[in-house]
């Protein structure tokens, strides 16, 4: 596996929960700063951003070097990319080596990296219908995005014990806010704005993330059956699958995972980040009216609006079952094995 140096040691620390004798190398990666709410003037003017993404181009360079003397020393049979920023300069290598490469893109907008190298992939796996992709047919299948198994629709006596896990009576309807595993500071704003009406409708549990968690625990010191406040949450099936209903962001497998819950959503996808591949996330699953979607630029001006949203799922369960019905159908249990036959079937012969 490779990974950007400033991250090498989360990796290792997520792929040794797996396997702790898989080894972790690291290579030079740069990344190309755009911004979807900046213009392109903006982006050509901003001179602390012109000259990191200068800098990181001539470590996109360093990275690819790296990359020609690994593959040489390895001769792999197939070279697998995710799509983010480091992978790029492992894909380009493999195509120079003639290397068999195989992508997978987890969001409905491309991002450059899997662009540039799906013109030489010899298989794309995607995380959304092929429709939302202008990736070549004959070498796209869509095969969603591999999660854990815990990820799964759970019985009524199921969520029930989930919701006693938590303290929330099994009669008591329960809102999960989540803005990933950093947070979302615009998120948990407008749910603590709104929160003394959502508590009419519902229990909440927020997942505020680590960077405002101590702010927000000075306002809240105690949980109470009515409103419980984390920084993160290990067990995150166990408490999505007690949830009645769901607000989050819309990151590819966040999504992902909650329609392998089958759980009634509202997505309040962040429209800064790059390529604004959150709102064409969001964008494939209000076509399928397979959750609710939120501006949250429209929440921070109609601070009533997440609360007639969740109203709306609470007080309307047979809708909000049809729903997160539609949404389930996005659910892919056996992604990862698909996954892996398009990467055994690219080796070299």
């Amino acid at each position: 596996m490779w990974c950007d140096r400033h991250f090498v040691s989360q990796a290792r620390s997520i792929v040794s929960t797996f396997d702790a004798t898989l080894p972790v190398q690291t290579i030079a990666a740069g990344k190309f700063r755009r911004y979807y709410h900046l213009s392109f003037w903006q982006h050509i003017t901003w001179p602390s951003l012109v000259f990191q993404n200068i800098g990181d181009a001539f470590l996109v360079a360093a990275g690819f070097v790296q990359s020609l003397v690994k593959l040489i020393l390895w001769r792999p049979d197939v070279v697998f990319t995710k799509g983010g920023y480091v992978c790029l300069p492992v894909g380009m290598a493999a195509r120079l080596l003639r290397i068999p490469l195989v992508i997978h893109d987890s969001d409905a907008h491309p991002g450059l990296t899997n662009r540039v190298l799906s013109r030489w992939a010899d298989a794309i796996g995607t995380g959304a219908p092929l429709e939302y992709y202008a990736y070549p047919k004959d070498r796209s299948a869509y095969v969603g995005i591999p999660i854990k198994d815990q990820f799964r629709p759970f019985t009524t006596s199921e969520q029930i014990a989930a919701k006693e896990e938590w303290g929330i009576a099994a009669t008591r309807p329960l809102v999960v806010v989540t803005g990933g595993g950093l947070g979302a500071q615009r998120l948990n704003d407008v749910i603590i704005a709104s929160l003394e009406e959502i508590q009419k409708l519902a229990a909440v549990v927020l997942v505020a993330g680590a960077g405002q968690y101590d702010s927000l625990r000075i306002l809240f010191p105690e949980d109470t059956a009515d409103f419980q406040l984390y920084p993160f949450i290990n067990n995150m099936d166990r408490l999505l699958g007690a949830a009645d209903v769901v607000v989050a962001r819309a990151g590819a497998t966040t999504i992902l995972e909650l329609a392998a819950l089958e759980k009634p959503t509202i997505l309040v996808p962040n429209g800064k980040l790059t390529g604004g591949h959150q709102l064409k996330n969001a964008a494939v699953y209000a076509d399928a009216k397979a959750a609710i979607i939120l501006d949250e630029n429209d929440l921070e001006h109609d601070k009533d609006l997440i609360v007639r949203s969740v109203a709306e799922l609470i007080d309307d369960p047979k809708s909000a079952r049809e729903m997160a019905k539609r949404f389930a159908t996005f659910a892919r249990p056996n992604a990862a094995k698909d996954m892996a036959a398009m990467i055994l079937a690219a080796r070299r012969k």
